[in-house]
């Protein structure tokens, strides 16, 4: 995809957003909106069928807003919507090692040796919209540089709870190699960027939801949706709770040679579902500023992955003279066939999430910098990974 086309579907992307929210704001509070002398409410149709819907769950956006919270401490805006402009830059690091019989690939002599792909992205920039209502929205980015990927977020938030959901896809024809084992009593140690004709797909999602002991004092909505404002310094201890998910496949005809070497498994998926406690803090070193931290090591209870096996005719079909040609027409008659799949589940794992996030705040508007780092590991009999992934979003909003 160009970039020209990017353009386009973050331009409609944009659109739409800016329409969805019109509308809401056109027709909600059209329904009960408080009048200029008192508490009295003028109405001028009681809602049903949908509208009623709408209007309970605005209700309940509002109230669960300001829920429990000291003012002196966190204060709700007047104007409930928030848009936001988003730039992001991300890389994601992912490891996998195969041990596999070096007898049976290269001839007697040879040790298991380890095969050890990595496929790690260039620094990639995403831009897109994000848009919300009291903390609760969604938002899209694309891919302008980098690895080819989107990113959906949607997210909820509360007094004292929160749940965000992050979509991730990207895909790599250059993995780099490392190749290491022992040939007739002679070690090696091999590492080399390889060149495949099709590309691995990688596609990740991570969900978590947290609960904070001090939602009265501090907000981590303040810190990463602006739908609040931090006033004055405070802490929390938290709860958490995640699931993750991937999906790596490079399950393509030509890249046989490479499922070989990883002993036949050609897609491989992977479900974990951890809790986890963590500390978070919001500094307030003056009025506008906020700068928040947090760490929370992640226990995975729930850690089970299913590989897909494949068996090909590359073996049959080319040789050695094949190989040392640069004629590489003979891969066009490669073909992989599914073998079968299997599922396990896996021991317990330690996971790590930490977030940073600088926010200024003036009027109705506000810029916000934030990072986040997540660490996955996965492992299956001779087959296992690990995923480093963080990101860096800077970005500029207004509330409405």
């Amino acid at each position: 995809m160009n970039k020209n086309t990017a353009k386009v579907r973050i331009w409609r992307t944009t659109r739409c957003l800016f329409l969805a929210m019109g509308a809401l704001l056109m027709v909600v509070p059209s329904v009960a909106t408080p009048a200029d002398d008192g508490d009295t409410l003028r109405v001028e149709k009681k809602p049903k069928g949908v509208m009623r819907l709408i209007y309970g769950i605005k209700n309940f956006m509002d109230s669960s807003a300001v829920r429990g919270l000291d003012k002196n401490f966190i204060e709700a805006p007047q104007r409930p919507w928030q848009v936001i402009l988003k730039g992001n830059v991300n890389q994601s690091d992912l490891r996998m090692e195969a041990t596999i019989n070096g007898a049976g690939l290269i001839g007697e002599g040879a040790s298991d040796m380890l095969w050890a792909p990595r496929i790690k992205t260039v620094p990639s920039t995403y831009v897109g919209l994000w848009a919300g209502y009291r903390g609760y929205g969604f938002g899209y980015m694309k891919n302008i540089g980098g690895d080819n990927g989107t990113y959906l977020t949607l997210g909820a938030t509360g007094g004292s709870y929160g749940v965000n959901f992050r979509s991730h896809k990207f895909d790599t024809s250059e993995p780099i190699i490392r190749f290491k084992g022992q040939l007739t009593d002679e070690p090696f140690d091999i590492t080399e960027k390889a060149n495949l004709d099709e590309p691995i797909d990688v596609h990740t999602i991570f969900t978590d939801a947290y609960y904070l002991f001090n939602g009265k004092h501090f907000s981590y909505a303040a810190a990463y949706d602006q739908s609040v404002i931090q006033r004055r310094s405070a802490g929390s201890l938290m709860v958490g709770a995640t699931f993750y998910h991937i999906n790596i496949d490079y399950a393509k005809h030509k890249n046989a040679p490479f499922i070989n070497l990883m002993n036949d498994i050609g897609r491989f998926k992977q479900w974990q579902a951890g809790v986890g406690i963590g500390y978070a803090y919001n500094l307030v070193p003056c009025r506008g500023l906020l700068i928040s931290v947090m760490a929370m090591p992640v226990l995975v209870f729930y850690n089970r992955s299913t590989s897909y096996h494949y068996d090909s005719n590359f073996n049959e079909i080319v040789d050695l003279e094949d190989l040392l040609s640069d004629d590489d027409s003979y891969m066009d008659k490669v073909k992989i066939t599914p073998t079968g799949k299997d599922s396990q589940n896996n021991h317990m794992v330690l996971n790590y999430d930490a977030r940073l996030s600088v926010v200024y705040n003036w009027k109705n508007m506000f810029l916000n910098v934030s990072g986040q780092y997540n660490y996955f590991h996965y492992e299956k009999q001779s087959y296992s990974g690990r995923l480093y992934d963080w990101f860096i979003n800077a970005s500029v909003g207004i509330r409405l």
